[in-house]
């Protein structure tokens, strides 16, 4: 037997659509509270002091924070490659603005305190909310259009055709609800760093702003589950699938259609455990930052980020892509992986690293282990922002 058939194609495909989900979960996880801090930037922190302590709880781990979404956007070249030449090339714009505002980041982390100019500093301070915001909004505002289907189609020799044609078009409304749902998500976690790493007037702002994030989050994500019931159509394969045949999006028949992306939950209940963890997620944050809890704040934003993502993963599956123009054309975990081989070898090389990632970056966060303060800033004791 040759060693990469011990799994059969199928397992595999599905084995790398999970692990796309967790490394998209692990961005949002760890990443997302230094947007959510950066967003709270200007609003908690009321002088200089007080933002350099919000800057410097996120300052040593953000880059770090960053590799769940370098490994993303690895996992989606390598294993899934149709999926990559549309979303990179459809949401090329969206895509070029994320960029720019993450870019934002550490410019505005570097060069913030090299000058004491008040002006210098709001304004830096402003490109890192700018860097926390835009990636929230434009990322969710993806997923929502996602949802909805996307503008693009295969030619008979597989080539790829994107017919929309702005930026604009993507800033649909159920698109800006999801982008708000993700702003609200993401703002509910940083507030929850921020009351785990600060103390002070600088935590109580951000319990204040937390609240208020999280009754956002359950408001938005029951806003939009009752929008995809009511007004968005979802797809379904009509054809025979064809789990381990070769990836070939055009060898299936799709059908658009109310109330389909709620059919699996009805076929498989088990799955009910994802909506249920992103509601139950926000309204245990909500209770625990209004007890005045510090630790468990943050697990149950992070509870309630993994079950809003899992809720997306889970409604669509095995849909990855709809295509609103040829639903025939729409990407499927059947027909838009990469080879039995390619994904067999990857999946090797990722259970090596993973773990290694898993070990360092907690290694980094208990040697960091504490709050930051006032007085550590004021007299400059290790701290680098």
């Amino acid at each position: 037997m040759v060693l990469h058939e011990l799994l059969d194609y199928q397992t595999l495909r599905v084995i790398w659509w999970l692990l796309l989900g967790v490394l998209l979960i692990g961005f949002a996880v760890m990443d997302g509270f230094d947007l959510g801090t950066g967003m709270l930037l200007p609003f908690v922190g009321r002088n200089d002091v007080e933002r350099r302590v919000v800057i410097n709880t996120v300052g040593p781990v953000w880059e770090g924070n960053q590799v769940w979404l370098i490994l993303g956007g690895g996992a989606i070249f390598a294993a899934w490659p149709p999926l990559y030449a549309v979303s990179f090339s459809g949401f090329y714009l969206a895509m070029f603005a994320i960029l720019f505002a993450l870019i934002l980041r550490p410019v505005g982390f570097k060069y913030r305190s090299k000058r004491e100019s008040a002006a210098w500093r709001n304004g830096w301070d402003w490109a890192l909310f700018v860097g926390g915001l835009v990636p929230a909004l434009v990322m969710g505002v993806a997923v929502g259009n996602v949802l909805q289907g996307v503008p693009f189609r295969f030619g008979t020799d597989l080539r790829i055709f994107y017919d929309g044609t702005t930026l604009f078009e993507l800033l649909n409304p159920f698109g800006l609800l999801c982008g708000l749902l993700s702003v609200a998500m993401l703002v509910m976690h940083g507030a929850s760093w921020l009351v785990l790493k600060t103390e002070g007037a600088v935590a109580e702002r951000a319990r204040r702003y937390g609240a208020a994030a999280a009754i956002a989050t359950i408001v938005l994500f029951a806003l939009g589950g009752i929008w995809l019931w009511l007004g968005i159509d979802g797809y379904r394969i009509t054809s025979a699938v064809v789990t381990d045949g070769p990836s070939n999006p055009l060898a299936k028949t799709v059908e658009r259609a109310s109330g389909v992306w709620f059919e699996n939950y009805g076929n498989h209940p088990w799955m009910m455990i994802a909506p249920v963890l992103a509601f139950a997620g926000a309204l245990a944050n909500l209770a625990l930052q209004k007890a005045g809890r510090e630790i468990v704040p943050v697990l149950a934003s992070g509870l309630s980020i993994l079950g809003i993502i899992s809720t997306v993963g889970l409604s669509m599956f095995p849909m990855i892509l709809p295509s609103s123009l040829d639903p025939k054309s729409s990407l499927t975990v059947w027909d838009a992986s990469s080879s039995h081989l390619t994904l067999f070898i990857m999946l090797v090389v990722t259970a090596i690293f993973i773990p290694l990632i898993v070990a360092y970056t907690s290694w980094v966060y208990h040697v960091l282990w504490g709050k930051v303060d006032e007085k550590a800033i004021r007299d400059g004791s290790g701290h680098a922002y």
